[in-house]
Order: structure tokens, then sequence, then C-alpha cells
């Protein structure tokens, strides 16, 4: 038998899930969390307006998601608050569901229940199910949501009213809105995008410590004021009369608790409820619990996360930013990568984020109110570029066709129905590639897991298929030996496997993330025929 495939080595000693932060208020996460709230503060404003949401709504959610989420022992590293990745759900129950003030307080009493469902997962400690996601389907929601929110926001950075609402029509009009953009709000909209592009490559040191927000509005907000954004006027621009005025201003309540509002369960049982309901609820837990896994194997004290106890706490801060008005959080990965890079060590940075933002909202909302609405949509297009790169579409192309057709098929339908068909589209998609291999129906249905301990060694043999069902019989059944007494290996053999799935590999190697001090290995691949790549098998041994 070949060398057999390593997945990963930690020579960190083991760390018990829900480790205690260390103790104290740590300057270094005050530091981090004030970096933190530069950041998410615009963000937070473009994400809410992104969603149908009244823009405080992405503050409230954020202060909740800080102050409230951290205390309840949540994941020490990441931040929780709004994200770009929910806006086309929030956006579409908020349509579907009246529109305008009506649709808004609808879709909090969806937020409401499927915070309850997320709560509800957490105790039955099923928070890991995100881990079984085929990462190609869930590279393919993102790129899907990437697409539609530049289709959205580019015509806010240009300061035009399209007249398409679906999101290739959106992306068809947007030669026709550069056309006829308002060209003093096209410049805000442009200098914002030519920062937030230009700073990643600024190779001197002080680009990598400021925040590429905090330079957009030191830049755009006095310009708007030199435009006069504040008070309604007309401008002549190359023989053609232009509009400015308050309109192109973010607008907020006069106090946090004016911005309170509460839900409308009147047509919670409705399918067009249930299905943003199921969405929420799957979509968050599953995004959350993939930044969660990632953000872990950032930290430099090597901790590993209780899955189900960080859900439980997402979940209750959703339940009440619901209720009072704010959008869905999850754990958001570009806030929480700036904030391991800042020197966070605990959850006080989270805390420190969301205090800082209520103490901002509180103090001073009038400087809310002087940033131009086409600088956040400009933030907003930069983040859209980011989850739909091209270089998403060339990783599942090295990968391999069957990961390309996964992704095409997720990004595709989304696009043409909607989020939930596209996921389960791509889903549909994988189910059917296996079954043409010969993968069993039961491989599928009841997935299995066969260990034997012996000592410190865990041995566990896949039979039938090791696709992406196994993963969690798999975790189960490691982390059922490692209560037992500490692994310092665990074998894993799918030589009887008819098939070896890309997932499986991927989701292996993101679990060892969550064992320390255990080494994974996986046996058996040499007796396979390679379809495609995985990044941690060498060419002869890969397989999806």
């Amino acid at each position: 038998m070949s060398e057999p495939h390593r997945v990963q080595t930690h020579d960190a000693p083991p760390a018990a899930p829900g480790r205690p932060s260390p103790s104290g208020f740590p300057k270094a996460d005050v530091k981090s969390g004030f970096l933190v709230f530069l950041i998410a503060l615009p963000l937070c404003l473009g994400i809410a307006l992104a969603s149908g949401f009244p823009p405080v709504a992405g503050v409230l959610t954020a202060i909740v998601g800080g102050v409230l989420v951290s205390l309840l022992g949540s994941a020490p590293l990441t931040i929780k608050g709004p994200a770009a990745g929910l806006i086309v759900i929030a956006l579409g129950a908020v349509q579907e569901l009246g529109g305008g003030a009506v649709g808004y307080r609808r879709a909090l009493a969806v937020g409401v229940v499927a915070a309850a469902v997320q709560i509800l997962f957490a105790l039955c400690r099923v928070a890991t199910v995100g881990v079984a996601m085929s990462p190609s389907v869930v590279h393919g929601m993102l790129a899907a949501i990437g697409v539609i929110i530049i289709s959205k926001q580019a015509h806010v950075a240009l300061g035009v009213k399209p007249r398409h609402t679906d999101p290739l029509g959106l992306l068809a009009e947007i030669p026709h809105s550069l056309v006829n953009a308002n060209p003093r709000i096209l410049l805000l909209g442009g200098v914002a995008l030519v920062i937030m592009f230009g700073m990643p490559l600024i190779r001197a040191r002080w680009a990598r410590t400021v925040p590429a927000p905090l330079i957009v509005l030191a830049v755009t907000v006095p310009l708007g004021l030199w435009f006069g954004l504040a008070t309604p006027h007309d401008y002549r621009f190359a023989s053609t009369v232009h509009h400015l005025g308050p309109e192109y201003l973010v607008r907020l309540p006069g106090t946090l608790l004016d911005a309170v509002a509460f839900p409308d369960f009147s047509v919670i049982l409705t399918a067009t409820s249930l299905k943003y309901v199921v969405m929420f609820a799957l979509i968050g837990t599953i995004e959350s619990t993939l930044t969660v896994i990632a953000v872990d194997s950032m930290d430099p004290l090597k901790r590993s996360s209780d899955l189900n106890r960080d859900l439980l706490a997402l979940g209750t801060g959703n339940l009440l930013s619901a209720l009072i008005g704010g959008l869905p959080m999850i754990s958001e990965i570009v806030r929480s990568r700036a904030n391991v890079d800042a020197g966070a060590t605990s959850r006080w940075s989270n805390f420190s984020h969301g205090a800082f933002l209520l103490l901002f909202v509180a103090l001073v909302p009038g400087l809310l109110q002087t940033i131009p609405l086409a600088v956040l949509a400009a933030m907003l297009v930069y983040t859209g570029t980011r989850l739909a790169s091209p270089r998403e579409f060339l990783r599942a192309r090295r990968i391999g066709l069957d990961q390309l057709a996964l992704f095409l098929t997720t990004l595709l339908v989304t696009l043409a129905t909607d989020l939930l068909m596209g996921v389960a589209a791509g889903l549909a998609l994988k189910l059917v590639l296996h079954l043409l291999r010969g993968v069993p129906v039961p491989a599928f249905l009841r997935p299995r897991a066969e260990a034997t301990r012996t000592g410190q060694t865990l041995h566990v043999r896949i039979p039938r298929a090791a696709v992406f069902t196994t993963l969690l019989p798999l975790r189960r059944t490691v982390n059922l030996a490692g209560a037992e007494g500490p692994l310092t290996d665990v074998i894993v053999d799918v030589g009887d496997a008819a098939v070896v799935d890309h997932t499986f590999l991927a989701g292996v190697d993101t679990m060892s993330r969550e064992w320390p001090a255990t080494t994974l290995t996986v046996t058996g691949l040499d007796r396979l025929r390679p379809v495609s790549s995985h990044p941690h098998a060498t060419r002869r041994r890969r397989r999806v």
C-alpha cells in the first residue's frame, strides 16, 4: 500500500471545546474591536439598505451580535453581525412579503422563527451539518450572491433607478445606467471603488493597518458635503440638468429607540414565509459554522470552539435582533479575519466592536447621515466582486469537471430562480453524479463509520462510499472516541468505498482543525481511479 494521505498534523496541546477566553479585558481586544468597528460601521449600513431594511437595522444587529452574543459564549475570535451572504435572502423576504414597511416587519417575523430553529439546531447538537455541505455548491451559492449584489448596487452607485428587478435584467441594464449616470454620484461611487480596489495593492505598512472603508469615508463624506447633497438642487453637466438632494444620503431615526420595530406575524404560516424561514436558518447556520471553523484555524492559541454553543448564542442573538427590528446575523469572515489580524485574543474584541457601535450611533448619529448612499453601494459592489471573483470559477475548474458543474449549476439556477432552488439544484446534481458512479442508495440514507480503537489510535473504516453524508457519522465517531480518552492518531480507511468524493476529503481536512493534537490519515485512496483533484492529495490518488 502506498503512503497514506496525511490530512493535517497539529503539534499544539489539545484545546477543549468551549475553552473559556483569557480572563480580564485585554487592551489588545479593545484595539482590535475599535478597528473592526471602523470596518463594520459603513458595511452594516450598506448591507441593511441592500437588504431592504432601514440602514440603522444593520447597526442594531451588529450591536446585539457584539454586546450580547459575545457574553453568551460564542466562538472567541469571530465577529457577529449582518453579512453580505444573507442580503439576497433578506431582500427577497421583504419584497415577497409585501414590500416596504409591511414587508420589512413581516421579514422580522420570519427572522424570529428562523432564530428559534437555529436554537433548536443547537440544542439538538446538529450545528456541524454545515461541514457536510459541498464546497463547490457553497462557492456557487456565494458567487451567485455576489453577482446579485453587483447587479443591484451598481445602479445605486451610479445614481440611477433601474427598470428591471431580476438579477439578469439588472446586469444587462448596467451599461444603460452608466450612460445615464448622475455625474457627481458617479464620482462619489467611482472614488470609493478606486480606494477599495486600490488599497490592497499598496505595500506600505500603513495601508495594511488602516481599513479601506475608513479611507473611503474620509474622502467621500467631505466630497459629498462640497456637492451639497443635504440640500435639494439641480446642476448642469455637459448641457444636461441633474438633481442632487438628501435622497442620496443615509437617513436615520433621531434615536436608537426610534429605530426599534416589531415583527408582524400575520402571514408567518404562509408558504413564502416558511420558505424564507428555511433559508435563513439553513444558510445562516452553514455560513456561520464554516466561518467559525475557518477562524479557529487562524487562532494563535489553537482553541477549538464549541460549534453548538456558538450556534445557540447566535440563534439567541438573532432572536433578539429580529424582535427589535434588526437583520439576521452570522459569524462574518471578513471582519473576523480583520479581528484576528489586529491581535484579538478573546471574545472581548467582539464585545468592544459592538460597544463602540452603540456609543457612536447613540452619541453622534448626525455624522452617519452625511454618508452618501453611492459610497455604501460601491463598498457592496467591491464585496460582490470578491464573492463572485473569477478565481472561484478557476478553482472549481482546477479541481475537476464535476466540481465545475456543481459550481455553475448552483450559480446559474440561483440567478434564474432563487437561492433555495439554486442550492437544491446543486445538491441534486451531486446526488445524480454519485449514483451514476455506482454509489449505492443506502450509502446516502444510512452512512456508516465503523471504528476500532487501539490505545490512542482510532481506526475508522468507511464501507460502501465515503461521500458528504458520511462526514457526520465520522465526526460523531471520532468525538465519542475522544470523549473516552485522548487520541493521537485517527486513521480513516476508504479502501472498501466505491467512491470518495471531494466534499468528504475537504470535510475531513476541515474537521482536522478542530482536533489540535490529533493526526488524521486517510488510507485506501490508491485503490481508486481519480476523476478530479483535491488540494490535500497527490494527483495519483485524488478522487471526487
